[in-house]
């Protein structure tokens, strides 16, 4: 279902106040008329700090680009794409309660912002290539978080990947040769080798925590997907362009990937 945050209205504060209430807990710390949704958030001022380090590293000026929030949560990132002027901005999530407050705080912005409840294995069903993808805090919480990313690359990335997840363990990235023989074993006790930490349980008491990644299995993934990182900008972040994916990863998923697109319904 599309909806579209294009209702115009006055708000007073006890409005805002009571609805941010009623729609519940917010993850999104955002400042709604001076009023924030979030201000005991237990990482601070967030997402406002994350996006801080890396709004640099992307274009000041989005006249007529498209945007795809991908997990957009309360809508953060979709609102700080249209203050800067995105043309066309998509924000899904399959969360209905995050969706519900994305809406509300775009309607009290007056920003003009399609939701849909949509997850990242259905962005096949957009049928739309964005110029940017906002992929951020999304991939820990998936059990088949590389297939994620191939399908980002294959349906939906035209040119921009913004790359976000929790990382542990070794923040070291050894240089990995292309191949090794089979009785090699000692590579993989390196601690800058790409590692994918699971999650069995829970992690911070949260059940959705599957996968965590170190710093080099991150950037692996996404070369093995076809995206080039062009920045770093900080620990968790990274820039990207679409380009080729490896002849492996093609032939691996091309098969997969074809059969979704040919099963897209609108």
């Amino acid at each position: 279902m599309k909806t579209h945050s294009t209702i115009r209205r006055q708000w007073s504060q006890e409005e805002i106040r009571q609805r941010i209430h009623e729609l519940g807990q917010w993850f999104h710390n955002l400042n709604l008329c001076g009023i924030e949704t979030a201000p005991d958030h237990f990482l601070g001022d967030y997402p406002s700090f994350k996006w801080r380090a890396f709004e640099r590293s992307l274009p000041a000026d989005l006249s007529g680009m498209t945007v795809l929030d991908v997990g957009c949560n309360a809508g953060f990132f979709s609102l700080e794409m249209k203050k800067r002027g995105a043309g066309r901005v998509v924000g899904i999530d399959t969360d209905d309660g995050y969706l519900e407050q994305a809406r509300f705080a775009a309607q009290v912005c007056g920003a003009d912002i399609e939701f849909r409840q949509m997850s990242v294995y259905e962005v096949a069903r957009l049928r739309e290539k964005f110029d940017i993808v906002l992929y951020t805090g999304v991939s820990y919480h998936l059990r088949h978080p590389l297939l994620a990313l191939d399908l980002l690359h294959e349906f939906v990335v035209r040119d921009l990947l913004v790359f976000q997840s929790l990382l542990r363990g070794s923040t070291t990235v050894d240089r990995v040769e292309p191949d090794y023989p089979f009785a090699e074993a000692d590579v993989f006790n390196q601690s800058g080798y790409p590692k994918m930490h699971f999650v069995e349980d829970r992690f911070a008491g949260d059940p959705t925590n599957w996968w965590i990644p170190n710093l080099a299995c991150a950037e692996a993934m996404l070369r093995s997907a076809g995206f080039t990182i062009v920045e770093h900008p900080e620990l968790e972040v990274f820039i990207c362009r679409r380009a080729a994916n490896t002849v492996w990863a093609q032939e691996e998923s091309g098969a997969l990937l074809r059969s979704l697109k040919g099963g897209v319904r609108s």
